[in-house]
């Protein structure tokens, strides 16, 4: 990656000047933990995987919960961190790390920008499903988010099943962790 990416201290000095919160700090604090632990796993099994992007794409992943809370939170921090001049692929992470991602067709439902908000790189995937294994700062089950993303978007909502496949995928790079 030619970009330079934010070291631990400035992506956390970031979220603390942009407004988010003690408790959303902690949050992506305890996201990074697992991501990197996944990513330094998935690497040790022989994938090609910036373990530095993506810690420093999970310490900034939620970046836009610093003005809302709302499902376009991914795309509210995707625009601080243009603003904020920070490398392309990070942006993509944080754009990309809601639900199981967001398709063009939800996008167009919800009003955003039409394009696909889907994890592609390895790396957006590990954060993305690592938030998915984070409530708070507590790590949970799949089943758990999976159950309680069923209960509020509907047992048959597409998200459900983009996240089944991350957690396939992952699975398959790093065993049960």
């Amino acid at each position: 990656m030619n970009e330079q990416l934010p070291t631990r201290e400035m992506a956390l000095k970031l979220l603390s000047e942009s407004g988010c919160s003690r408790r959303v700090i902690e949050h992506c604090k305890t996201v990074t933990s697992l991501a990197v632990q996944i990513a330094e796993v998935s690497k040790k099994n022989g994938s090609d995987v910036d373990v530095q992007l993506v810690e420093a794409g999970a310490l900034l992943h939620d970046i836009g919960r610093s003005k809302t809370h709302a499902v376009d939170h991914g795309i509210v921090g995707a625009k601080i961190a243009e603003s904020l001049g920070l490398p392309s692929p990070i942006v993509s992470i944080i754009e990309r790390h809601v639900g199981g991602g967001i398709d063009i067709d939800e996008a167009k439902h919800l009003g955003w920008p039409i394009k696909s908000y889907l994890p592609e790189t390895l790396e957006e995937k590990i954060v993305c499903y690592a938030d998915k294994l984070i409530e708070g700062k507590r790590r949970v089950r799949i089943r758990r988010t999976i159950n309680k993303l069923s209960k509020e978007l509907g047992k048959t909502h597409r998200s459900l099943g983009r996240i089944e496949k991350l957690h396939e995928e992952l699975s398959s790079l790093t065993g049960d962790l």
